[in-house]
């Protein structure tokens, strides 16, 4: 999906001229992230802060969304992103005293590390809040946690995380207020008998299918992002209109014949 339109080169000038500011400052991605357990009986984990502009995605199967079209408030205004660290929701019947703690920071840091390299060529990831920037806020949501493999060796974790039936929502808020942006809620199923028995995953063939599924969800994400920054089709007329090649408006007018 292109981003590349008149519009957009303002935005991008001034995302390179943020860029330069913040080099050398990023910080190393924090093991922040939580743990929740999916509510019973609900279609959502109410993690985002508003489900109720949700609707279904055309361009993207299983996923509901919504992207503010306010010319003021909308993704076209922000330079910059906030990573947060995912929050990890376990499925309903599933005991969080179960979830081992290697496991959990392994899933939640590559996750983050993965839409983070996802979406840093479209915006600066930076740390702190602040005007034009964005903060983007994740969950893994019907995380489940497999039965006691015993004694666990090395980076073996003693129980695995299964992720077969896990999705993903979204959220891109404004760093400042709080308000949101864009949301999307993905449960297009990637994991299928995905699994993660290892907190070093990503560097183990036997779960291939989990780091997999983990950067097919990144890349989703990065596809959606695309998608609620590309004008509409009043915008995009609206900035052809307005777009005048260089020396076209200086050029002095022809004088009247004598």
């Amino acid at each position: 999906m292109s981003m590349k339109n008149p519009k957009s080169l303002v935005g991008a000038v001034a995302a390179g001229c943020l860029a330069a500011l913040v080099c050398g400052c990023a910080k190393p991605l924090e093991t922040g992230a939580s743990v929740k357990r999916m509510p019973a009986g609900q279609q959502f984990a109410g993690f985002l802060k508003d489900y109720s502009k949700l609707k279904p995605n055309a361009e993207f199967e299983n996923t509901l969304s919504y992207v503010n079209k306010d010319e003021q408030k909308n993704v076209h205004q922000y330079i910059a992103v906030i990573v947060d660290p995912p929050v990890v929701y376990l499925a309903t019947d599933a005991d969080p005293k179960n979830l081992p703690d290697r496991g959990r920071a392994a899933l939640a840091d590559y996750f983050r590390e993965e839409i983070t390299h996802a979406v840093h060529d479209a915006f600066p990831v930076v740390n702190e809040p602040g005007p034009l920037v964005l903060r983007l806020r994740t969950a893994l949501i019907g995380v489940d946690v497999g039965s006691n493999a015993g004694q666990s060796k090395g980076d073996d974790l003693e129980r695995a995380i299964n992720i077969g039936k896990v999705g993903v929502e979204m959220e891109l808020v404004d760093s400042v207020t709080g308000e949101q942006i864009a949301a999307a809620v993905d449960r297009q199923n990637l994991g299928d008998g995905a699994s993660i028995g290892s907190a070093n995953f990503s560097r183990d063939e036997k779960y291939r299918a989990a780091v997999q599924a983990l950067d097919g969800w990144a890349a989703r994400l990065r596809a959606f992002l695309d998608s609620a920054h590309e004008l509409s089709a009043e915008e995009s007329a609206e900035a052809d209109q307005s777009y005048h090649p260089y020396g076209e408006e200086s050029a002095p007018a022809a004088r009247p014949s004598k």
